[in-house]
């Protein structure tokens, strides 16, 4: 069903933000080295097709770009949860006045956090991507 506001539907913005979920897999695996072209392809070519779909499809493309950033944020923690025990050989610990806490909580803490940084992440893309594409629209809109 299609959202006026969006001028997309939920289902697409889902879609388009699925499109990160590559890069983040090969990097959460190390699949890739953080440095290479292919990581860099990985993680610039999807904002790139956001940007395009969404000003083919919309006027507005701050709200839905921004959305697809946000979806983006949801799907890299929920990948970063389940691909957890893989990444880290030792998970994270907390140091200083909290290295003594129980490892339960230790890991409840870390996860949460983690969980926060990657929807930031995914939000600040969002905002970044939405930018661009606001703009891109504005300068079609006056030529």
């Amino acid at each position: 069903m299609m959202n006026k506001k969006l001028d997309l539907p939920l289902n697409t913005l889902i879609l388009l933000a699925l499109l990160g979920l590559p890069r983040v897999v090969a990097h959460d695996l190390r699949w890739i080295e953080p440095e290479s072209l292919i990581n860099t392809l990985l993680a610039i070519i999807p904002p790139i097709i956001w940007i395009l779909v969404v000003l083919s499809k919309s006027n507005r493309p701050f709200m839905p770009l921004l959305i697809i950033g946000m979806i983006y944020g949801l799907i890299l923690g929920v990948t970063h949860q389940l691909l957890w025990t893989t990444v880290f050989d030792t998970p994270p610990t907390l140091g200083g006045n909290l290295k003594d806490i129980p490892p339960l909580v230790n890991s409840m803490v870390t996860r949460t956090f983690a969980f926060i940084s990657s929807i930031t992440t995914g939000v600040v893309i969002g905002v970044i991507v939405a930018l661009i594409g606001t703009a891109l629209n504005y300068f079609k809109t006056i030529r």
